[in-house]
């Protein structure tokens, strides 16, 4: 994903070219609107103090990396606490000069199972495209030998093995991309025209796409020990087990209006650290919805975020979870509706949110009870 910032004649004149950072920002916003919205990605330049507090304290309060160590020769494997098992045949490991990685191997695992943890880490499921995902754990792993890094060579996989009881007998499995980069260019010393580039995390969370490797591209229901098994054929990268949820209402768009305590720089913030956020999670499903387009020069009052285009179930009933940082104090509301269908004459339909004050223990306890709705 990318957004360019081209400046011209010393950054007087900008041309905003949006890339695919979001779908819903390329389709849904007009050129004008574009302009001032790319013009706010490029003045802000540091994350917002709110939005830093924020992701900082979910962060520490969230999934935390689990490490192991093994001797790897033809062959090795660790349970984690969720009793998930990772198995890695020797040579599958290498260096940064090409060379195998073989003896004592140190990975660092962080596994995502809950809607708890997707709020948490900021991981939420859906696919780049904005359908929903029921998941099935979301994972990241990390190996290294001493101090030097090491990925898996190519054709190379870490095999899963997790005890699961999924509605298919094949999941598809999704990789995460995290991050933007956004291409400033204009003209150096010499009046040579240069690009430099930066990579920054992106308020979406993570962008999920469907693995496209056939021999990775699903997990495979074991129904002799009641087990799901799927391959990770990638290191230092986001992984997912998700499956496509059956929604076969009609859709809509659904607005959601902070009457107070939203931040305001939550409409300029493109640094993945946003100061207010929104998740929704459908009932009884095992997945969390980001709400993080934020709505285009709204009144006062009607400040806040919406779905993509058509693409919420009218009648899906769920939870809402908004939460704002705002001068370092925590906001929050938990609301439990029915999607409706829009009023006559609309092609939207509302929710409306009044986070009040929260300590951080009772933000904590917010999110941990996502789980059970």
């Amino acid at each position: 994903m990318s957004i360019n910032s081209i400046y011209i004649g010393g950054g007087i004149a900008v041309l905003l070219l949006l890339g695919a950072c979001t779908k819903q920002l390329k389709n849904d916003l007009s050129d004008s609107s574009k302009e001032k919205l790319s013009a706010g990605v490029a003045a802000a330049a540091a994350p917002d103090p709110d939005g830093l507090k924020l992701h900082t304290f979910l962060r520490a309060n969230g999934p935390a990396f689990e490490t192991y160590t093994v001797d790897l020769q033809r062959s090795a494997s660790f349970t984690t606490k969720s009793g998930r098992q990772y198995t890695i045949t020797g040579n599958s490991l290498v260096r940064p000069d090409g060379s195998s990685a073989l003896g004592t191997i140190t990975f660092s695992v962080k596994e995502i199972s809950d809607a708890a943890g997707m709020i948490f880490a900021d991981r939420p499921t859906a696919t780049n495209t904005g359908a929903p995902l029921e998941s099935y754990g979301e994972f990241f792993v990390s190996a290294k030998q001493g101090t030097t890094p090491l990925q898996l060579r190519k054709d190379s996989a870490i095999k899963v093995q997790a005890a699961a009881k999924p509605v298919d007998q094949r999941i598809p499995m999704w990789n995460g991309d995290t991050s933007i980069t956004i291409n400033t260019s204009g003209y150096n010393y010499v009046n040579q025209l240069i690009t430099l580039s930066t990579t920054i995390s992106a308020n979406k969370g993570v962008d999920w796409q469907q693995v496209t490797n056939p021999a990775s591209a699903y997990a495979l229901f074991d129904g002799t020990n009641g087990t799901l098994n799927f391959r990770l054929d990638s290191l230092i990268k986001w992984t997912n087990c998700d499956r496509l949820m059956s929604l076969p209402n009609p859709k809509t768009t659904v607005l959601a209006y902070f009457n107070s305590n939203y931040n305001p720089a939550t409409s300029t913030s493109f640094s993945g650290e946003e100061p207010t956020m929104l998740y929704f999670k459908p009932t009884g499903v095992n997945s969390i919805i980001k709400f993080y387009n934020t709505i285009f020069t709204p009144p006062a009052g009607f400040e806040g975020f919406l779905s993509y285009q058509n693409t919420i179930p009218v009648g899906q009933s769920g939870t809402f979870l908004a939460i704002s940082s705002i001068g370092g104090q925590f906001y929050a509301e938990q609301k439990t509706v029915t999607i409706s269908a829009p009023a006559p004459g609309n092609n939207y339909t509302t929710v409306t949110f009044n986070p009040v004050p929260v300590s951080a223990s009772t933000l904590v306890s917010l999110i941990t009870s996502m789980n059970t709705k």
